[in-house]
């Protein structure tokens, strides 16, 4: 039986040269390059983000993401002096922490860091994952107790594919100017090009609201089933406010900052209207928005969920045409690249 393409996950690769990988963000922020394709017209524009707001639809309502990224990559040692990279994911609830842990440790082993700070492995998952507790002094830690401490001895977490230590730079670069929520590991990149004058002027300007998703690691994680469908959707908490509740109960149109912000409202929206708790909805073309008309974002992944959430906008072969005309006008691509905007 033949499978349609866009249920194929390998419809969804490319080749991507690798000067086109940005491993610094565009200076200042919004001088970032800006496709803009319009659906109704089917045309492209090459710009640049300080430019956006020419194109913001009118009457359109945005809806941010105001998560904050912590400090989740820590350095530590096991009891027998072996060094251990210790990345945070995410809170299960208030004592037990998902993470991922680089060299081999088993149940039980307490890993030791800076600032008296420990962490006691507690389960292995099917995964790969582990679960922990944290310890300062012997004391048992909530999670919102160990986040002033990786303040001081953690690291920014860049994506893996950044080939480089973070810098003192990444702790303000790898951060949008309106983060506010503590909890994600991976920022909201397409919310990274917005200067804060820019925000501030967008803001007084158009309806807006803010929601928080705190994005995990899971969100870098290609898609290696054959069939897209198949793929286990990671989970991530989100919390969306009063105000963002307004504007999604209502019928203005929606530009959403960004794929988490799409994610959050789409999960809003499809699953009971539930105002926080876990997400996990999955986009592809054979799962479209419901509620979100527009979209701002930047460039994924090959065979990467981000990238089949474009493609629930426009379509697999609109979304291959564009990436195929971002790689000729040398767009850099992922965290810190550049944007794409797509007005339907």
């Amino acid at each position: 039986m033949s499978v349609d393409k866009e249920y194929l996950t390998a419809s969804y690769d490319f080749s991507l040269p690798e000067e086109l990988i940005a491993t610094h963000p565009a200076s200042p922020r919004d001088h970032a390059k800006l496709l803009v394709y319009n659906a109704t017209t089917d045309t492209i524009t090459h710009t640049y983000f300080y430019d956006f707001e020419k194109f913001i639809p009118k009457e359109c309502a945005l809806i941010f993401n105001d998560t904050k990224v912590i400090k989740a990559r820590l350095f530590g040692f096991k009891p027998s002096g072996g060094k251990i990279e210790l990345l945070i994911n995410r809170a299960l609830n208030a004592h037990d922490i998902n993470v991922y842990i680089r060299g081999k440790v088993k149940v039980d082993t307490e890993i030791s860091f800076e600032e008296n700070l420990n962490a006691r492995v507690i389960k292995r998952n099917e995964d790969g994952s582990r679960e922990v507790n944290f310890y300062k002094n012997g004391t048992l830690l909530r999670f919102e107790d160990i986040l002033p401490i990786i303040d001081i001895i953690g690291h920014i977490p860049l994506p893996p594919y950044i080939q480089r230590e973070d810098n003192e730079d990444d702790e303000s670069e790898y951060q949008t100017v309106f983060a506010k929520e503590e909890g994600a590991v991976a920022a909201p990149t397409a919310s990274l090009h917005f200067t804060e004058e820019q925000h501030a002027r967008i803001c007084k300007n158009f309806k807006h609201a803010y929601v928080t998703l705190h994005v995990g690691s899971g969100t870098f994680k290609p898609v290696d089933a054959e069939i897209i469908t198949d793929h286990p959707m990671h989970s991530e908490y989100y919390d969306i406010s009063n105000t963002a509740k307004e504007i999604l109960d209502a019928t203005t149109p929606i530009l959403s900052i960004g794929t988490t912000s799409t994610r959050t409202i789409e999960f809003y929206d499809k699953h009971g209207k539930v105002q926080r708790g876990e997400a996990n909805l999955f986009l592809h073309p054979n799962n479209k928005p419901s509620r979100v008309n527009h979209l701002l974002t930047n460039f994924h992944l090959p065979k990467s969920t981000l990238l089949m959430l474009v493609s629930s906008f426009i379509g697999l072969e609109k979304t291959q045409e564009l990436y195929a005309e971002a790689i000729k006008e040398k767009y850099r691509f992922y965290s810190y690249g550049d944007a794409m905007l797509l007005i339907n």
